[in-house]
This record gives C-alpha cells, structure tokens and sequence, in this order.
C-alpha cells in the first residue's frame, strides 16, 4: 500500500468528519436562504447596519442569493471551519506523526524522505478535494429546494474551487512549516497566528485609515473579494493561494530532507 492511500487510510473518519461538518454548516446556512430572500424587512435590517461592519463581516446584499451566500454560506463560519480542517491536516501530515512516533514507522520502508513527504502532502490535498466535491454535491442537491436557483451552477462550483483552493493554502502553511521544524506546537501556533492575521487582514484591519492595502496579501481577501458567486474564479486569486500553497511545501519538504529526525 502507497504512503499515499496509507495517510488516507488511517485519516479517513478525521477527515470524512471534518468533511460532514463543514458541509452540513453550510447546507443548513443555504436551506435559511428562503427566509431572507423573501423577508425584506429582514434584509432591510441588514441593509442599515454601518458599511464599515458591513465590510469587516463581509455583509453585503441580503436580497439576492449571490449576496446573501457570499455573506453566510460561503463569507464566515465556512471558510474558517475550513481553515482550521486545513491547518489541523496539515499539521498532522509529517510533524504530528513524528512527534507522536509514528513517523519513523513508515521511514522504516524502502522510501525516500522526499517521496514520503510528497506523498503526504498529496494525500492532504486529497482530503481537501473530497471535502469540497462533498460540500459542492450537497449544495447542488439543495439547490432547488432550497429556491437559489438564480445562482448559476458554474458560479456555485467556483465559489467552492476558490474555497478548496483556500484550504489547500493553509494546509500547505501547516504541512510547510511542520515539515520544516518537525514540531507540532510550532507548525499548530504558527498557522493558526497566519490564519487569524489573514482574517483580520480581510476585515478589520482594512478599516483603519491606511491600511486598506493589507487586503491585498490575505489568503482570506484572495478567496472573498473576488465575489466568484458572481463573477466566476478570479485566476490571479487562484495563482496566489496556488502560489503560496507550493512555497511552504516545497520549503518544508526541502528541509525535512536535509533534517535530522532523530
């Protein structure tokens, strides 16, 4: 059996959890969107609200579905949720296991530190993937039930790349820098400081005076501001969140090569 399958294997009810969880966050949030859509006292509400908090919670128009899904399903819990799956899967790729002594079962095979840490790598990009194919079935189940058919089926599936795009990202942070140091708590309080720092750079942070520009370097901002509900997957975001996911693995794997483990 591939180191591959094998890390799938042994992961699979972390990762089919996570998985359900993130997915069921969000069909339950897609199944209120009759509500709204059709309360405009509800949506007026929302309307009133300061812009500045508007834009801190990505809130933006909750009368029509692209709004309101870019708000809730896709605009907050989801994506965090995401985040941490991605952060704690990453970092139990190489320095979880190696912490916990599993690692140097594997190492005991005919294979090469870097076959094993690609592999690894991989296997957490796959769970990313399921994850997503999972979340983007449900929402196309729901779709007609649920009255968001205004919402083409090809701006839903985008929405969702842009999102696994995004968990790829930061699993790839967390695998890069556990794969770098071999550590758990560093690669585990490292990403989860670069996930809020993102956040807070895709919403707070830009409201102060000066500090619009932080939006520009948030894996978060990279995912959201180009509103794929409505236009489509924005390829430069892609390339960016593409970019930095293969930075910290190809970073990490180089040292984890290099590297005693002992």
């Amino acid at each position: 059996m591939t180191v591959f399958v094998q890390h799938l294997r042994d992961n699979r009810r972390g990762f089919l959890g996570w998985a359900v969880a993130i997915t069921a966050v969000a069909a339950m949030y897609a199944g209120f969107w009759p509500i709204f859509g059709h309360n405009a006292s509800l949506s007026n509400a929302v309307d009133a609200f300061p812009q500045s908090m508007k834009d801190a919670f990505h809130m933006t128009d909750y009368s029509s579905a692209a709004g309101y899904f870019g708000s809730t399903v896709f605009g907050l819990l989801v994506p965090i949720l995401v985040a941490v799956f991605a952060i704690a899967a990453g970092v139990r790729a190489i320095a979880g296991d190696e912490e916990a002594g599993t690692l140097e079962l594997v190492m005991a095979h005919p294979i090469s530190r870097g076959r094993l840490a690609v592999a690894r790598w991989t296997a957490t990009i796959a769970a990313m993937i399921g994850a997503g194919v999972l979340l983007l079935a449900v929402i196309l189940l729901i779709r007609i039930p649920a009255k968001f058919t205004e919402l083409p089926v090809a701006n839903i599936a985008a929405t969702v790349l842009m999102l696994t795009l995004f968990g790829i990202c930061f699993a790839s942070i967390a695998f890069g820098i556990g794969a770098y140091t071999g550590r758990k708590t560093i690669s585990l309080g490292a990403s989860a400081y670069l996930a809020v720092v993102a956040y807070l750079c895709s919403s707070f942070l830009p409201q102060i005076h000066g500090l619009r520009w932080v939006k520009d370097v948030s894996p978060f901002a990279w995912y959201l501001d180009g509103q794929p509900l409505r236009n489509g997957i924005n390829w430069g975001y892609s390339g960016l969140l593409l970019a930095v996911a293969v930075y910290f693995a190809a970073l990490g794997i180089w040292q984890f090569r290099r590297r005693d483990l002992a």
